[in-house]
C-alpha cells in the first residue's frame, strides 16, 4: 500500500502531538513525515500564523514528496481555501480526519448512518462559505433551474439527506428500545464499558465474554455497541444463570466536535442506561494525559446526563504501573465514585470485578423484587 507523507501541525503539547499522531496513524495509508506545532490555530485567515505557513510551504517545496497536511483543529473552508492556495498542497482538519477514521472503522448500518449524519453536518456550513469563495475567485457559482442559486439546491439536498438519515436512525434507536424492553423483561443485568478511545474497553470485554472483538492501538476501533453475555465459567453468582449482558461502546475522544457527539448520542445514551457502568482510566500513561482523558470523556457523560450511583472507575494496565501512581491517579478523580484497579492482561483485579457485577445485580434485583406487586 501507498502511504502518502503527511506533515502535521498540531499545539506544542506532548498531549496534542502524540494524539494528533494517532489520529493520522490510524490511516494506514497516512504517514507522518514532520510535525509543526503552533500555540495558536484558530485565526482568521490560515488557522495557523502566516510566519509558520510560509515556514511550511518553504519546506514543502525543499521536501519536495510531501503529499497532504493535516491541521489539528478545525478550520472553515475559507483558511482551508487559503492555505491550500498559498501552500498548493490538500488541507485536512482535525474534524475531516477523524470523519474518515470513522468512515473506514464503521461496520454496522447504524454506525455508518451515524458517520453520515455527522458528515452532513460538517458540510452544511461549508456549502455557502464554498459558494463564496467561488464567486470571489472569479468562478461562477450557476444557477438552477428556477433561478435557484446551486448553493441553495445543495444545501436543501442536504436538508433532505440530514431528514431521511435522522428518521433512519430513529427506527434503529426504537428497535434498541425494544431490545432493551425484552432485556428487562428477561431479568437481564447490564453492564457498560465507557472511557476514552484505547483505554482498553475492548480487551476487558473480550476477557468477561470469551469474545474475540478486534483490539489496537488505533483510535476508534470501535465505532457501535456490542452486546455479549458475561461468560459464566468463573459461576460468578453460583447459580450458573446466563442473565449479565456486557455491553461494548465507541471511545471519547478530546475536542470531538459538538455535532459528532449528537451523531452518536442515541448510541451512547442507551450504553448509559445500563444497570452498572464501568468508566476505564488507562493509568500507563503519565499524570497530565490521564487528567485531560478523563477531564474529556467526564465532560461527555455529564452532557449525557450520566447517574453517578451506577458509575464506577476501572483503572486499567494496572500491571505497568507502581501502586504509588495509582493512589496519585485516584487522588485526581471524584471522591463519590467508587474505583477498582484491573489488569486484564495479568487477571489482577478481575475476580474482585466479577464479585462487583455480582453484588451490584443482587441488588438490583433485590430492588425488582420490592417493586414488583405482590
Amino acid at each position: 500500500m501507498h502511504q502518502a507523507n503527511i506533515i502535521l501541525v498540531t499545539y506544542p503539547e506532548d498531549f496534542a502531538i502524540e494524539e494528533a499522531k494517532s489520529l493520522v496513524e490510524s490511516m494506514p495509508e497516512y504517514k507522518v513525515v514532520k510535525v509543526f506545532t503552533q500555540k495558536y490555530l484558530n485565526r482568521a485567515k490560515y488557522g495557523m500564523g502566516f510566519g509558520k505557513a510560509e515556514e511550511i510551504k518553504q519546506f514543502v517545496s525543499q521536501a519536495g514528496n510531501i503529499e497532504k497536511i493535516f491541521v489539528d483543529e478545525h478550520l472553515g473552508a475559507k483558511q482551508i481555501f487559503n492555505l491550500e492556495e498559498l501552500i498548493e498542497i490538500p488541507i485536512i482538519d482535525r474534524e475531516r480526519l477523524i470523519l474518515d477514521i470513522f468512515y473506514s472503522r464503521a461496520t454496522t448500518n447504524e454506525s455508518k448512518l451515524q458517520i453520515q449524519l455527522a458528515e452532513i453536518q460538517y458540510k452544511m456550513p461549508r456549502v455557502r462559505e464554498n459558494a463564496k469563495l467561488m464567486s470571489k475567485s472569479n468562478e461562477r457559482v450557476g444557477k438552477g433551474g428556477m433561478g435557484e442559486y446551486i448553493v441553495d439546491v445543495q444545501f436543501r439536498d442536504l436538508k433532505r439527506q440530514m431528514g431521511f438519515v435522522k428518521e433512519k436512525l430513529k427506527d434503529a434507536n426504537l428497535k434498541r428500545h425494544e431490545y432493551r424492553k425484552q432485556r428487562l423483561r428477561k431479568g437481564m443485568f447490564i453492564v457498560s464499558l465507557v472511557g476514552y478511545t484505547s483505554s482498553g474497553k475492548t480487551t476487558l470485554f473480550n476477557l468477561l465474554t470469551k469474545e474475540n472483538k478486534e483490539t489496537s492501538a488505533n483510535l476508534f476501533t470501535t465505532l457501535s455497541t456490542t452486546t455479549r453475555s458475561l461468560d459464566n465459567s468463573s459461576n460468578i453468582d453460583n447459580k450458573g444463570d446466563v442473565d449479565v449482558l456486557v455491553v461494548d461502546t465507541v471511545g471519547f475522544i478530546s475536542r470531538l466536535p459538538h455535532y459528532m457527539i449528537d451523531a452518536f448520542k442515541s448510541t451512547l445514551e442507551e450504553s448509559l442506561e445500563a444497570d452498572l457502568i464501568f468508566f476505564l482510566i488507562d493509568c500507563s500513561e503519565n499524570l497530565e494525559d490521564i487528567g485531560k482523558k478523563y477531564s474529556s470523556c467526564w465532560n461527555v457523560l455529564e452532557e449525557l446526563k450520566i447517574d453517578k450511583s451506577k458509575l464506577h472507575i476501572v483503572l486499567t494496565k494496572v500491571e505497568t504501573t507502581k501502586s504509588d501512581k495509582i493512589q496519585e491517579i485516584m487522588k485526581y478523580m471524584d471522591d463519590s465514585i467508587d474505583k477498582i484497579a484491573i489488569s486484564s492482561k495479568s487477571g489482577y483485579g478481575i475476580h474482585k470485578l466479577r464479585n462487583l457485577i455480582a453484588s451490584k445485580k443482587a441488588h438490583v434485583k433485590d430492588e425488582h423484587s420490592k417493586l414488583a406487586p405482590s
